[in-house]
């Protein structure tokens, strides 16, 4: 569709897989497509230029070809330190990860959350906060620190409405995780409604959310 030849052009594997991951974010390929022929455009005009006589698309070559990346995995901001948990989450365009973060600080029992959280989700984390609370000593927590300090439950990416029935075990472990002071697993994603009793309620867009957790690279779902 571009005038080359095959012997003019070539893709690394590791050229389409950076297009895909951070160029890309659909349910399809149409935008792939897109893409691959902007950089052929590109590799055309070299050619035609007398440039060069073939490309060789390395990655460097897409970000010299098509600009700054245009989505960034959250999992570089990742963090191993109590209170912050990888949830899994169905979008229009599959799946996606969010971080849950849980923090604490000197108070008397208030509880703030934010992240433009909807209804469902906010009282997910009123219910994980009182399993938490209820069970203090099966999980080996000490029982008056909630009376001495504030909670702030944020998800990032405010900009984003979130809103949902499966994130309830992702927030009830965040909160865990701060309470004990023991990180969870980085590799690990979560997600499931939880009930005052503990129970973890199934959820829908498993597919989707596997398919977001192997594309970040967590390793347990």
């Amino acid at each position: 569709e571009h005038g080359l030849r095959k012997r003019e052009i070539k893709f690394e594997d590791d050229a389409i897989r950076l297009l895909i991951e951070s160029y890309t974010r659909e349910a399809g390929v149409r935008n792939l497509e897109r893409q691959i022929a902007n950089v052929c455009r590109k590799v055309a005009r070299d050619i035609s230029s007398k440039t060069s006589k073939s490309v060789t698309v390395t990655p460097d070559k897409i970000y010299d070809y098509l600009g700054p990346i245009k989505f960034h995995s959250e999992m570089a901001e990742r963090a191993s330190q109590p209170g912050v948990v990888v949830g899994l989450a169905w979008t229009a365009f599959g799946g996606d990860i969010l971080f849950i973060e849980a923090t604490k600080m000197p108070g008397e029992k208030g509880f703030q959350l934010t992240g433009q959280l909807g209804e469902v989700m906010q009282e997910s984390a009123q219910a994980a906060l009182s399993y938490i609370r209820a069970n203090s000593d099966a999980l080996g927590l000490s029982a008056n620190y909630y009376q001495n300090h504030d909670i702030h439950l944020h998800v990032p990416a405010g900009s984003v409405p979130k809103d949902g029935p499966s994130a309830g075990v992702t927030m009830a472990t965040a909160l865990a995780s701060l309470f004990s002071q023991k990180p969870v697993k980085p590799d690990v994603g979560m997600t499931g409604e939880i009930t005052l009793r503990g129970q973890v309620l199934p959820v829908g867009g498993i597919k989707e959310k596997v398919l977001a957790a192997h594309r970040a690279g967590l390793t347990t779902v």
